[in-house]
């Protein structure tokens, strides 16, 4: 399975697991499964901590890549799908974690009930 983890399900994962549910846990740590950490999640990172919404006082790329994560690019094609997404939710992070899972036909994990508004593959828990 190909899952895009949202940016707090990233967080948790890598600090407070217990936030997580089970079958999230589980889903995290198969090894058959392909969990990716979108360069959106990383750029909503980097600016909430350079506007001191989060303190972000490790490298989330090695991070990512030490906790198994798959970095995915955020490209053109992804950004298309953005064109007829309705307005459900106004997060452009979310947003764009949305279109991008659309357009690569990816489920995605999150905690965050407005996901399920739109015509994308959840996670489900």
């Amino acid at each position: 399975m190909k899952i895009i983890i949202d940016t707090h399900i990233f967080l948790w994962a890598i600090s407070d697991n217990s936030k997580l549910k089970k079958k999230q846990c589980q889903a995290l740590q198969t090894l058959s499964n392909t969990i990716y950490l979108s360069s959106i999640s990383v750029t909503e990172l980097m600016i909430k901590s350079s506007i001191g919404k989060l303190t972000i006082n490790f490298d989330p790329i090695a991070i990512a890549k030490e906790s198994g994560f798959t970095l995915l690019d955020y490209n053109a094609d992804d950004a298309c799908a953005l064109k007829d997404l309705p307005f459900h939710h106004k997060d452009p992070f979310d947003r764009m974690l949305i279109s991008q899972a659309i357009n690569r036909k990816y489920k995605i994990m999150t905690a965050d009930n407005k996901f399920s508004d739109y015509d994308c593959q959840l996670f489900k828990t």
